[in-house]
């Protein structure tokens, strides 16, 4: 029976898969729990800090501090998130498309775009590219610290103070729950003011020690928030894509060997059918 020993051998090669693509499953599962739990601690500081820097693009401070002044787009930074490892369905297809979009976007109407690169399946994608990368990080692992976004963060904010590019943006996957995750592009520099309707009647800003030492501050650890929320929120999405991508795996692998199954035992009885066939025959010739 070569036609079922064969069967046989694929049974057992997508039995071994589905094994492996359990466990990946298993390990996603353990590891969302940890990122969720980074994930919404960082949200508060980040939220809040975002709500007070907008707030001061409504007052007219003794310093006057490059991040929060308005400029015609000439040139435009992107911080790109991705992830280092593959297997997570469409977690960085999407990001991929969402940058792509905006990258045409910008081409069509002549504004030049650099490129700042967090995760190795990003500098793989855009190596391909026609586009300026100018800084790339990969391999930050599960738990991200701000120290290692330092780089990518400085080379983005650098070309800004420098008048290099006009405008920056961070583009990454947003975590809305296990099954779904979209990526959003949000606007980091030049700092948008907050709604109005969302200010109070009477407000205004002592600052202490100084200006320009305190929006320095508070504006860079702004920009290391956002950053480093989109770090932790990336890593979340990864993990709740690859946990839905090798459940899926492993399901679609038991369909497959059930078909398998079901062929064997076709093949197995035809195999019967005609050895008892060709038994009567020889019996009957005799």
């Amino acid at each position: 029976m070569a036609v079922g020993k064969e069967i046989r051998t694929k049974i057992s090669s997508v039995k071994n898969t589905q094994k492996i693509t359990r466990a990946m499953e298993m390990v996603a599962a353990s590891k969302l729990k940890k990122t969720q739990t980074r994930m919404e601690a960082s949200r508060p500081y980040a939220e809040n800090i975002k709500s007070v820097v907008g707030h001061l693009m409504h007052i007219n401070p003794e310093y006057a501090h490059p991040y929060l002044s308005q400029r015609d787009t000439q040139r435009v930074g992107m911080i790109v998130f991705t992830s280092d490892r593959g297997l997570c369905g469409g977690h960085n297809v999407n990001v991929f498309r969402a940058t792509v979009s905006k990258l045409r976007e910008f081409q069509e109407a002549g504004i030049e775009v650099d490129l700042a690169l967090v995760g190795s399946k990003a500098v793989a994608y855009f190596k391909r590219l026609k586009v300026n990368v100018v800084s790339a990080v990969t391999h930050l692992g599960d738990q991200p610290h701000v120290s290692d976004l330092v780089g990518t963060i400085a080379s983005m904010t650098e070309a800004y103070k420098e008048g290099k590019i006009d405008q920056l943006l961070l583009i990454h996957n947003v975590y809305v729950n296990t099954m779904t995750q979209k990526p959003e592009i949000n606007n980091l520099l030049p700092i948008e003011k907050t709604d109005e309707d969302l200010l109070q009647d009477h407000w205004d800003f002592i600052y202490e020690p100084s200006a320009e030492d305190l929006l320095d501050t508070v504006l860079d650890r702004y920009l290391e928030s956002q950053v480093y929320r989109a770090a932790v929120e990336n890593v979340a999405c990864e993990m709740a894509s690859k946990m839905v991508a090798m459940k899926a795996a492993t399901d679609n692998a038991g369909k497959f060997i059930d078909r398998l199954n079901l062929e064997y035992n076709k093949a197995r009885q035809a195999a019967i059918t005609q050895e008892i066939s060709e038994i009567v025959g020889g019996a009957a010739a005799v």
